[in-house]
């Protein structure tokens, strides 16, 4: 059984909550947790942990997958936060870690909407702290209460990898629950994706490993049920995925 390691959104102590109140809570979101486990895969939460308990963990997976949630921290990519984008320190000093041991351990990554954030900083870029008020002109790209109902068109990068997996596709078309995008892009990285009518960046690439080794995408694959057909075929990118984890399995 192939063996993909999850990272964990946190809740952090909050009175207010009636079960384990004081404590911080480290969670998959379900549809994720649905949405990977397809084909026999176990999908599995990895904790914040010290190095020296993480990194047998690390080398039990076979591949990786960092799923969104709050916002990355302006102080990760040297900027102070505007308006209320705090971000959450706590969980980018976790994933960062987990991300650079994720590299280094050289099995594919797939990284969902902060995971793509959080991938462009970790490879030295930088992030539009909010979309609508950054910039001019750009699409709504969240929506609270259409969550993951919202859509917009994508344009592929002609001839890479994305491009290549929905080539043939009869809509393309993506869900968007996010407020911040990308600005600087990270070093040896592709734009693998972008929303026609704005050029917001939905999609990167890291070009030192092999092709699709290590993709981001903004949108949330894992929630397409919600559009079905209206939205691109989630189970394209999750096949891509899954032949590039079996290849490094079978080469072990």
């Amino acid at each position: 059984m192939l063996k993909i390691g999850i990272s964990a959104c946190f809740m952090y102590p909050d009175p207010a909550r009636t079960v384990f109140g004081p404590k911080t809570i480290s969670y998959l979101e379900n549809d994720m947790a649905r949405f990977i486990s397809k084909e026999g895969v176990l999908p599995i939460l990895i904790p914040d942990l010290d190095d020296d308990k993480l990194l047998p963990i690390i080398s039990e997976m076979d591949g990786f997958v960092f799923q969104g949630g709050t916002d990355v921290a302006p102080q990760a990519y040297g900027e102070e936060p505007i308006g209320r984008w705090k971000g959450d320190p706590v969980r980018d000093a976790y994933e960062l870690k987990l991300f650079d041991l994720a590299v280094k351990s050289k099995k594919p990554i797939l990284a969902i909407c902060r995971g793509m954030q959080l991938m462009n900083v970790y490879f030295g870029g930088s992030l539009y702290q909010d979309t609508d008020t950054q910039l001019e002109d750009v699409l709504t790209h969240r929506d609270a209460e259409m969550y993951d109902f919202l859509y917009h068109e994508v344009g592929f990068t002609p001839g890479k990898i994305l491009d290549k997996i929905y080539k043939q596709a009869p809509v393309k078309q993506i869900n968007s629950v996010h407020h911040q995008s990308v600005k600087r892009l990270g070093k040896n990285l592709d734009i693998l994706a972008e929303s026609p009518k704005d050029g917001i960046i939905e999609a990167i690439g890291y070009n030192k490993a092999p092709e699709g080794w290590i993709i981001g995408v903004q949108w949330h694959p894992e929630f397409s049920e919600t559009l079905k057909d209206t939205v691109i075929n989630a189970d394209l990118l999750y096949n891509f995925f899954l032949t590039q984890v079996k290849s490094l399995k079978s080469d072990l």
